[in-house]
């Protein structure tokens, strides 16, 4: 297969990418489900734009995003067996786990609640983006104003949001599958589903 080649080639861009996120830049991309935004999860300026974009209640938590697994680690507290099973069967792919937070992840992310959701998606676009990204995790929702459809295409992107984010990516041939992920909460080893999504996982399950 041959190798995706974008924007993201560039060396001069990549670095213009970084200073921007640092600066608190948000920016819309393609994930395998549907389209995102995104800006580092270090950035309580680029979160408080990503609410203000979508008019979002800040009660509703923004998800981690990253092109591997172990980029995310360092936001949990710990992976039980259970959770580890379930990134080793469903990531990279449409599947959010829940799990308590460390001290890594700021409250501003998490809407205060001591749990966050973390997700590897399977887009090839996607993951060339996050490997490039300082630190290869964005903090992210979905890429639409808030009770509006989630944007499925480049164009519905542009269309919603595009005037209000500092970026928003061509999806280079790469398109989402246009349904959200699942969702679901891990409590040492118990399994309860948050939201039924691309994937279909039975409720309160257990490893």
């Amino acid at each position: 297969m041959k190798e995706l080649e974008t924007i993201l080639d560039k060396s001069s861009f990549i670095d213009e990418l970084n200073i921007l996120l640092k600066e608190g830049g948000v920016i819309a991309f393609v994930t395998d489900t549907v389209w995102g935004l995104g800006c580092l999860p270090d950035s309580k300026k680029g979160v408080d734009k990503i609410y203000e974009i979508k008019g979002r209640y800040r009660s509703k938590p923004l998800i981690l995003m990253s092109n591997n697994k172990e980029n995310l680690f360092p936001y949990v507290e710990s992976i039980s067996k259970t959770a580890e099973n379930l990134m080793k069967e469903y990531f990279p792919g449409a599947l959010t786990i829940v799990m308590e937070k460390s001290e890594n992840t700021p409250d501003y992310i998490t809407s205060g609640k001591n749990t966050v959701g973390i997700r590897v998606p399977n887009n090839e676009f996607f993951k060339k983006l996050c490997s490039v990204v300082d630190g290869h995790v964005l903090a992210t929702t979905s890429a639409n104003l808030s009770n509006h459809p989630s944007s499925k295409t480049y164009e519905m992107a542009k269309e919603s949001i595009g005037n209000l984010v500092d970026i928003v990516f061509e999806d280079y041939g790469y398109g989402c599958a246009g349904k959200e992920s699942t969702v679901i909460l891990v409590e040492n080893e118990n399994i309860k589903v948050l939201r039924q999504g691309s994937i279909n996982l039975p409720n309160n399950l257990k490893d």
